[in-house]
């Protein structure tokens, strides 16, 4: 799962990084902007290292070495976009970036304190639905693909048998078959890629705003209404959590008739994704494991611990 913002209590390995060289990289980066680097809290370190300043409120967000420099960077510009348009989300702190420092690429973020609740379904749909509704943006998006996504995942996996990992292939392939068949509904256009309760933030008058744009792309927002769905039914959020998105939003993925196969996809991809950073994250093999012996018996109401 795509890294949040949030202010949140989580201790594993910072997401295979070493934790030396994660200092390092942080304290040089500060110095290049101006900020005091010298109190920093590790917020998580799953796919991202995500640190807070707590002299500066400020959030630094460290990505992986290797990580497309140019793509860390349409990120920001994207950003900026969405700022300039008055767009409710995560803010910019006011510095040039990404900085590079050793290969990593470093963004920072205004900090937003967070209470211990997520943001609820429902206040991610008004947000969600303004994107969708979004102009073009001056910049060149990667067009949404999921498949593409899962395949490449399946090819770096090493922590399953081989024989799991060719269940997942043919999986794939039913479903790139199955998705030549569907119709979508709404109009193309901008999607966040990853929305879910942890891709977003309160603020402190009450309202949301998105979050943790990396996965931004052109493509259908039934993919974007289909993973609050996932997240809602997989991580014990409950129907009616999914109801008050969906009556927010003023449509509902679950009523369409290519819902099952946009659901299959996104849940085979939340698979093969995290089962991928397994050497980064060790501790979530197991839920791995069992996540994959669901989608062997086809359950679509196994409980989903979060990763």
């Amino acid at each position: 799962m795509s890294v949040s913002l949030c202010d949140m209590t989580i201790t594993p390995a910072p997401g295979g990084f070493d934790e030396f060289e994660m200092y390092q990289v942080l304290e040089r980066a500060c110095a290049k902007a101006g900020l005091d680097s010298r109190d920093a809290r590790l917020l998580r370190g799953h796919t991202n290292a995500v640190l807070l300043l707590e002299k500066e409120q400020v959030v630094a967000k460290i990505a992986r070495k290797g990580t497309d420099v140019e793509s860390v960077a349409r990120t920001v510009t994207f950003v900026r976009w969405l700022i300039e348009a008055g767009f409710p989300t995560a803010p910019l702190h006011p510095c040039d970036q990404p900085l590079i420092v050793d290969g990593h690429s470093v963004t920072f973020w205004t900090y937003l304190p967070q209470p211990e609740h997520p943001v609820a379904a429902g206040q991610l749909a008004g947000p969600l639905k303004a994107l969708h509704s979004l102009p073009p943006p001056p910049i060149a998006l990667a067009e949404h693909d999921n498949i593409r996504a899962i395949r490449r995942s399946l090819t770096a996996i090493t922590c399953l048998p081989a024989a799991a990992i060719r269940y997942m292939e043919e999986e794939a392939d039913r479903l790139e078959g199955a998705l030549w068949g569907v119709d979508f509904a709404l109009p193309p256009g901008l999607i966040q890629g990853d929305p879910q309760h942890r891709n977003a933030l309160h603020t402190t008058d009450g309202s949301a705003v998105l979050c943790d744009w990396d996965t931004v792309a052109h493509g259908q927002p039934e993919w974007d209404l289909v993973t609050v769905e996932v997240h809602c039914r997989r991580f014990g959020y409950g129907q009616a959590h999914y109801q008050a998105f969906a009556s927010t939003y003023g449509w509902d993925v679950t009523k369409y008739a290519g819902y099952s196969v946009l659901r299959d996809i996104r849940e085979l991809r939340m698979i093969t994704t995290n089962a991928r950073k397994v050497r980064h994250a060790p501790e979530s093999l197991s839920e791995i494991r069992r996540r994959f012996d669901g989608l062997r018996r086809r359950d679509t109401q196994l409980p989903w611990n979060i990763l």
